[in-house]
């Protein structure tokens, strides 16, 4: 009798081999007060998710429209309160037009794959997973440009023999923490009629004198040539994401978007805790560079102790360990310190280059930061003995 073959054995097998490798993740549950560690590991840049501004008006907001939005945007989860943030982040942003997600990697989707389609599509070897998977779903042609390569990006444009391009790229990169070249990458694009797309996802709330992000502060926010994603999710806060862009952008996501069309919206307590978080920005502009100081400061106290790290263009700091397993050790050191970190392997970072990632937060305290110190200091004797 003919043995019917174990559909699992190939998931076992890979298991394995990423456990030898060092690239096996698991889940850890933490408790209400982070188990007594100081959070470097989370995207709360602004501390925001806890603050009771936030909590009270996603809790008046679930109480008059319940806790679901119901259905799709375009059947009955667009309220009065979408409506709101929508506006509201024009305002803040200076766009023309917004388009709220029930998340940012569903923003970066739809961005990419709507407006991308027919199109060649360039994008930045450092973007973000979401943005791959865009890229994907675009079903169009893509040329990969090394990091911050301008040049490579305007080859790519004037070698095209697609009629349409568009340009995506990070504005803060999510592992090295630093800042696209987003000036010359727009000029590039309008001597080459390409359209550029900028995830701000690590930049909204922290770059710029008032947290408007990377595009804002290098006043390219009024340029009907660049299109803007964002996530609700990390400064502000609270879940979700956004698209902003002219109202041409926007009529096409809400016609042809896929992730906007055949996704529920985003729950009413999140539209409402993001719309609290957009104005304590406007009332506390000091936040933004309250955070930008931390990473600066987190990145020095790495190079002093002869760990190697950037220079932070925003919250991110990563400190580069090299191999996986010693990038875990450290993680695990860390936390016996009392501290929280982000731990990056293969495939979010390349081979040789696994790093803690230490994300700043605008409520740091000199207590934290010594703390913090202690738990890098002992990385740093390990590194040493390794």
């Amino acid at each position: 009798m003919e043995q019917i073959p174990d559909p699992l054995v190939r998931f076992r097998a890979a298991a394995t081999t990423r456990e030898a490798a060092g690239l096996r993740r698991t889940l850890r549950a933490r408790t209400p007060d982070d188990d007594g560690l100081v959070d470097l590991a989370s995207n709360d840049y602004l501390g925001l998710a806890r603050d009771e501004r936030l909590a009270e008006a996603a809790v008046a907001a679930t109480r008059t429209w319940g806790t679901g939005s119901t259905g799709s945007r375009l059947v009955t989860g667009s309220t009065t309160l979408h409506a709101r943030l929508e506006a509201r982040l024009c305002a803040f942003t200076g766009a023309e037009g917004a388009l709220v997600f029930s998340s940012g990697y569903l923003a970066n989707l739809a961005a990419v794959a709507a407006l991308g389609r027919g199109a060649l599509v360039v994008s930045e070897a450092g973007n973000h997973a979401s943005i791959v998977d865009a890229c994907r779903l675009s079903r169009s042609r893509v040329v990969v440009t090394p990091h911050r390569d301008v040049a490579a990006v305007e080859r790519a444009l004037a070698c095209r023999e697609e009629e349409h391009a568009i340009v995506v790229t990070d504005a803060v990169f999510s592992v090295d923490g630093d800042l696209a070249p987003l000036a010359e990458l727009y000029a590039a694009t309008v001597r080459q009629g390409a359209l550029l797309v900028v995830d701000e996802a690590h930049a909204i709330g922290v770059v710029g004198p008032r947290g408007q992000g990377a595009v804002h502060a290098a006043g390219l926010a009024a340029e009907p040539g660049i299109v803007r994603t964002i996530t609700l999710s990390k400064s502000l806060g609270s879940q979700g994401g956004a698209v902003l862009g002219t109202p041409e952008v926007i009529q096409t996501l809400v016609d042809t978007g896929r992730p906007f069309i055949f996704d529920t919206g985003l729950a009413p307590g999140s539209v409402a805790a993001a719309l609290a978080a957009v104005d304590i920005l406007h009332h506390q502009p000091e936040l933004p560079g309250r955070v930008r100081t931390m990473a600066r400061e987190l990145a020095a106290m790495a190079r002093d102790l002869g760990l190697e790290s950037g220079d932070p263009a925003g919250a991110v700091v990563p400190v580069v360990l090299g191999p996986p397993e010693i990038a875990l050790r450290a993680a695990l050191i860390c936390a016996e310190h009392g501290v929280r970190a982000g731990c990056f392997r293969p495939p979010s970072v390349p081979v040789g280059r696994s790093c803690l990632r230490l994300t700043a937060r605008a409520n740091l305290s000199s207590d934290d930061l010594a703390v913090i110190r202690g738990a890098l200091t002992a990385v740093a004797e390990m590194k040493v003995t390794m």
